[in-house]
């Protein structure tokens, strides 16, 4: 089995080093060598793509992509059409979900032929989440309220930084979504993925706020709004006309 392990980055030069060095020691650790690692820098201004290159010549399972369009759903969306694995799947760079979980991840899709995706939750009741801003918990918890009363999501998290699915799974998903680019795109991929039936994991994770997190709350908070009204009329109201 193959694992494919896509890091979105913009203007990641302080973090983009430790988390890929650690990802791939720790692969190393559990003797897990069936890996390819690409990261996908979506429009970085700083020195993340020499970083990046520097990186692919040191690790051999290490490749580097450039796009033009900023967004982790399109980074997302690249990665997953450039991977060669049987399991294809993301985590944020700062590595904030703790890394033990992508070896119990691997363990899983190896024995476990009914699970076709994993989400990493950090609300579910084994989770270990430390260091949540109050500001941030309230826009998490809001934002979960919204998906599960408009939308009708059955997870206990949308959008933990650690997901995981199987090859086909992945491709059919992209090709029934929108070109989202932004965060919310990994919602709404969960999102299709419950309408369809896929059998989800819905996975506890230890987490770990990172104090250095590049993501604008209020812009994407006013983004998502925008998306889930997309996502409540094509599901609810267009299908009833």
């Amino acid at each position: 089995m193959m694992l494919t392990i896509l890091f979105p980055v913009l203007n990641e030069k302080l973090r983009l080093e430790n988390g890929i060095t650690r990802t791939v020691e720790y692969l190393k650790k559990i003797e897990f060598d069936d890996y390819e690692i690409i990261i996908v820098d979506n429009g970085s201004e700083d020195e993340t793509p020499q970083i990046a290159r520097r990186l692919c010549e040191q690790y051999s399972g290490v490749n580097y992509e450039r796009i033009n369009v900023r967004g982790v759903g399109a980074a997302f969306r690249r990665g997953v059409e450039l991977s060669h694995g049987d399991i294809v799947g993301y985590m944020d760079i700062d590595l904030s979900t703790n890394l033990r979980h992508l070896g119990e991840a691997i363990h899983i899709f190896k024995t476990v032929d009914e699970v076709e995706y994993i989400n990493g939750s950090r609300f579910a009741r084994e989770s270990d989440t430390k260091g949540r801003k109050w500001y941030r918990k309230i826009t998490s918890q809001g934002l979960l309220i919204l998906l599960k009363v408009f939308l009708g999501m059955k997870s206990t998290d949308a959008i933990c930084g650690f997901t995981f699915m199987r090859r086909k799974v992945a491709f059919s998903l992209i090709q029934g979504s929108s070109q989202d680019n932004g965060w919310f795109y990994m919602i709404e991929l969960l999102l299709r993925a419950e309408k369809r039936g896929v059998r989800i994991l819905d996975y506890p994770v230890e987490w770990q706020e990172d104090y250095n997190t590049t993501v604008k709350v209020f812009k994407t908070v006013c983004n998502y709004l925008v998306q889930i009204a997309r996502l409540f009329r094509e599901f609810y109201i267009k299908k009833n006309i």
